[in-house]
């Protein structure tokens, strides 16, 4: 407490001023950071109006191009022909925009009352269809057109498109070998010829074990051996020696000189 004195042309006196106690003061260093704070959230507010608003106008593109009917909150809702009309959803509110082509997550859908843009699926990062993957989010692998957690066994991972291919793609068939028999490619009789191919990484930058594969068949060996004559030959000296030897054994005729 303390005391005040004043004079004026008709009183003069002194009269007890109070002073602000402990509490109050408190009270006021209390009041200081609710109203920052109140500050604050009205700026926040104030930015998320200004981005919504931003949102919208980008959602429109600026303006109704290629829409048949249209409105400054929610942008198109009826698209020319030909032309797809995608809705881009934030919270309750939806702002539409007719495209050409579909945005990246979305896939084209042509109907006689309208062409939509929708979306793919939830592993999808491109699709061409619902049920079609292009390409998958991060984490998943494609194959066959869908998004799996991992490649099925039987197939690697592409490490850049991220594509399940076949470990081994077999290559052509080579040419036939010579034909063997009791490892020699001469003499007589029937031998084997074999020819092979390699199944090899579907891609370079993979790696794999791949089996080779053969098949073998019969074939005729004609060629006699150096040293060896041909049987033929060879069975037609042996007639002749039987026949030579058959005229000697035969006993000669009386008078016969």
């Amino acid at each position: 407490m303390r005391k005040a004195c004043y004079q004026s042309s008709r009183h003069s006196g002194c009269r007890v001023v109070g002073v602000p106690g402990h509490q109050e003061h408190q009270a006021a260093q209390m009041r200081a950071p609710l109203c920052l704070l109140l500050l604050v959230a009205h700026a926040v507010d104030m930015l998320s109006l200004h981005r919504r608003k931003k949102q919208a106008g980008a959602g429109l593109g600026g303006n109704c191009t290629g829409c048949v009917i249209c409105s400054e909150e929610n942008g198109c809702s009826t698209c020319q022909q030909r032309l797809f009309l995608f809705i881009r959803r934030e919270g309750i509110r939806q702002y539409g925009k007719c495209v050409h082509d579909c945005p990246l997550g979305f896939f084209g859908i042509r109907g006689q009352e309208a062409n939509r843009c929708k979306k793919c699926g939830a592993t999808c990062e491109s699709c061409f269809s619902q049920d079609f993957c292009i390409r998958c989010k991060r984490r998943f692998h494609l194959y066959k057109g869908k998004c799996l957690p991992t490649c099925p066994p039987g197939t690697l991972t592409h490490q850049s498109t991220r594509e399940c291919q076949e470990e081994c793609e077999p290559s052509p068939w080579g040419s036939w070998s010579p034909c063997i028999h009791n490892g020699k490619t001469c003499g007589s009789g029937w031998g084997l010829e074999t020819r092979v191919r390699e199944a090899g990484p579907a891609k370079q930058e993979e790696t794999a074990s791949c089996r080779v594969l053969s098949e073998s068949r019969k074939c005729p060996i004609k060629r006699p051996c150096p040293g060896e004559r041909n049987p033929r030959q060879k069975s037609r000296k042996d007639r002749r020696q039987r026949k030579d030897r058959k005229l000697e054994r035969r006993p000669q005729q009386p008078g016969s000189q």
